[in-house]
């Protein structure tokens, strides 16, 4: 990746997890790490807006995961970058066994260090040129525009004057996924592109996830 604006370096196995505390999407009132601390381990999935295809897409495929982690004893929490009555409009009409919370100004993002690229000219050029088959969905790899085009169309969601104010306040906003165990310390943790601008758009498979979180128990 090109330089990023300042940001602490992402949170990283080993080190205690920040707190946060957010309004829930699914219910009333707030989460929190505490409602998790000293119960069960969390596997925590920082997202952007409902703006974001491959979030969209992300969403649905940590949902069809997610009994095999309550399985292993591992919680799930999306956070979704997006105000909480834009949220649960979307997930009135897509529901989700998942548990969500809110956080439009991205600060669980920052708290855990998930990098924000600088939109340089350097940047844009390299976004020009990448070619994206996130998950292997595609015959072959497409351009940015074209991918996200493609995942849009899969899911038939067209967007509102939210998420288009989301985007142009978020992008080009990473996405970041930790698992945390019960004591509260990051066991695994992955960042989107860590490899390359190539990994936009991928979201772990089920058995990193799942062999992440069997892990713990070791």
């Amino acid at each position: 990746m090109t330089a990023t604006t300042p940001s602490p370096s992402p949170a990283s196995p080993g080190a205690k997890a920040p707190e946060f505390a957010l309004p829930a999407i699914d219910g009333t009132g707030t989460i929190s790490l505490d409602d998790y601390r000293g119960r069960s381990s969390l596997f925590l999935a920082l997202f952007v807006g409902l703006w974001c295809p491959f979030c969209r897409r992300s969403i649905a495929q940590m949902a069809a995961i997610e009994p095999a982690l309550k399985a292993s004893g591992v919680e799930t929490l999306c956070v979704v970058a997006t105000p909480p009555e834009n949220a649960r409009l979307y997930f009135k009409y897509r529901p989700t066994r998942l548990r969500l919370a809110a956080d439009p100004d991205l600060n669980t993002h920052r708290a855990y260090g998930v990098p924000k690229p600088a939109a340089t000219p350097e940047l844009m050029k390299e976004l020009e040129q990448v070619r994206l088959n996130p998950d292997g969905i595609f015959p072959a790899p497409l351009p940015l525009e074209e991918a996200a085009a493609s995942v849009g169309k899969m899911d038939g969601y067209a967007g509102n004057q939210t998420d288009q104010a989301d985007m142009e306040r978020q992008w080009p906003q990473l996405k970041g996924q930790f698992l945390i165990d019960r004591d509260g310390t990051i066991r695994w943790a992955n960042i989107e592109c860590a490899e390359g601008l190539t990994g936009l758009g991928k979201f772990p498979t089920h058995d990193e996830i799942l062999s992440a979180a069997r892990a713990l128990a070791n």
